[in-house]
């Protein structure tokens, strides 16, 4: 039995023209102890999917489809706010946005462990010293006196894991979790999300923009657009030999360190949003490979690849 399992999951938002459509039809499981990467360029979905599985959907908005977590529906009320505190953790794009800039980081790091573990504030305060040494923070008992306008973007995300971690999820939502950090910091953030999350035999959803750091850290991806899931393979397999257009663009995008190219190749077009995509496929527009039938039907998606042409293209990844 899967962790979590999105079932045609779909979210709209009120706007001066009706009702703007940002994510549709999505499908998606995690196992227990599962890394799944979601991919996919700004706009695509990937944040309103993760926010609609915490119920932090924006003012107004509808929901529809199924959450199950655990192999029960995801609940509301003060039942769902348990689940936000003891089991599903959340990282979030930009730290300094979600802490308190007026409480030190040890207050941060230690309020869950006193409120949902019943720790004493000397225990919270010991077990927040040995969170920030994991996460690679030294000299923890100066860092928890602290605030957070006093520590770099790097070591801030660090302590947001270290948040995260605190009371052992069954869960990790890591939303953009590297993207303010430069290219070295960001490969030491992931490398220690990766190592906690198989020592404590967490699932994680990593949501982002960069799918090379998705390949290296998840074993299973998903690449969204337009507000679906477009293709969903294992991570090697993905990388290898991708079934839709859009993900080969992507992996084709990507600079190299054995090609030298004086351009990289781009996917022609802009992205859309789900209430801007025509009636059929809403990557056509931009794809090579489209026929007259993609503009007229929208292929579904059947659990690998939603493309029409999947089976006959021969997609090129990092071979």
């Amino acid at each position: 039995m899967s962790l979590l399992t999105i079932e045609g999951l779909a979210l709209a938002v009120p706007g001066a023209d009706g009702w703007k459509t940002l994510v549709e039809e999505v499908d998606l499981t995690i196992g227990r102890g599962e890394a799944v990467g979601l991919v996919g360029e700004s706009g695509s979905g990937k944040s309103m999917t993760a926010r609609a599985v915490l119920g932090l959907t924006p003012p107004g908005a509808r929901v529809s489809g199924r959450v199950l977590f655990d192999g029960a529906p995801m609940p509301s009320g003060r039942a769902l706010r348990e689940v936000r505190a003891r089991r599903i953790a959340m990282i979030f794009q930009d730290p300094r946005a979600h802490v308190n800039p007026v409480r030190s980081v040890g207050d941060f790091l230690t309020e869950a462990m006193i409120g949902v573990l019943g720790l004493s504030a000397r225990e919270a305060g010991a077990r927040a010293v040995a969170l920030l040494d994991e996460v690679g923070v030294d000299d923890g008992a100066r860092r928890l006196r602290q605030y957070p306008h006093e520590l770099s973007g790097g070591l801030l995300q660090r302590v947001m894991i270290a948040s995260a971690l605190a009371v052992e999820p069954d869960l990790i939502l890591a939303d953009e979790p590297t993207t303010a950090l430069d290219v070295t910091t960001q490969s030491e953030v992931m490398a220690i999300l990766g190592e906690l999350r198989r020592e404590h035999g967490m699932a994680m959803l990593l949501i982002t923009h960069d799918l090379e750091l998705a390949a290296a850290t998840c074993e299973r991806l998903a690449v969204m657009y337009a507000g679906r899931i477009v293709e969903s393979q294992p991570a090697a397999a993905l990388a290898g030999r991708p079934l839709h257009p859009y993900t080969s663009g992507l992996l084709l995008s990507r600079p190299r360190l054995e090609r030298v190219s004086d351009r990289l190749p781009v996917i022609p077009g802009r992205p859309v949003a789900a209430y801007e995509a025509d009636p059929g496929c809403a990557f056509a527009p931009r794809c090579a490979h489209a026929l007259p039938a993609c503009a007229e039907a929208r292929p579904a998606f059947d659990g690998a690849a939603a493309c029409f042409r999947s089976a006959e293209l021969t997609l090129q990844g990092d071979s």
